[in-house]
């Protein structure tokens, strides 16, 4: 078998818009996810960019299930000995509304070169306002 290129002039990139508000984090980012790599189009190539563009609105209002909200756990790391920090879920959404969501898409897509590059075509936004209207992005409901 020989390995498929697709030119990246003739794929076509639409917009998609996702109302998060009272969804399951996992099912919206798995959703985002399949979307930004491209895996709904005849086109798929596991090797290259050829997936649409996600918009994410209400990130601030999603969902988790049981008693996640209190027990998920989001690492980061300083750098220095000892600079391991934690935050809980609902800490995390004050602060960072969107931040939880970005994090599941992230690891969600490949790791290296392709998966950061796949990443910036993820927008999230933690109200319902977002500045991608003149795209004409397609809603979609989960």
């Amino acid at each position: 078998m020989k390995t498929e290129f697709v030119k990246p002039a003739l794929v076509e990139r639409k917009w998609f818009v996702i109302d998060a508000e009272g969804k399951i984090l996992g099912k919206v980012a798995a959703r985002a996810a399949s979307i930004v790599r491209g895996k709904e189009k005849a086109v798929y190539a596991p090797h290259q960019e050829v997936g649409d563009f996600v918009v994410v609105v209400n990130a601030g209002k999603i969902a988790v299930s049981g008693r996640k909200a209190q027990q998920k756990l989001y690492y980061r790391h300083s750098g220095y000995v000892g600079g391991l920090k934690s935050n809980t879920f609902e800490k995390l959404i004050e602060k960072h509304p969107e931040s939880p969501l970005e994090l599941a898409i992230k690891g969600m897509l490949p790791k290296g070169p392709l998966g950061r590059k796949l990443a910036k075509n993820v927008k999230v936004y933690a109200g319902a306002e977002h500045p991608h209207a003149s795209q004409n992005p397609i809603a979609i409901e989960l």
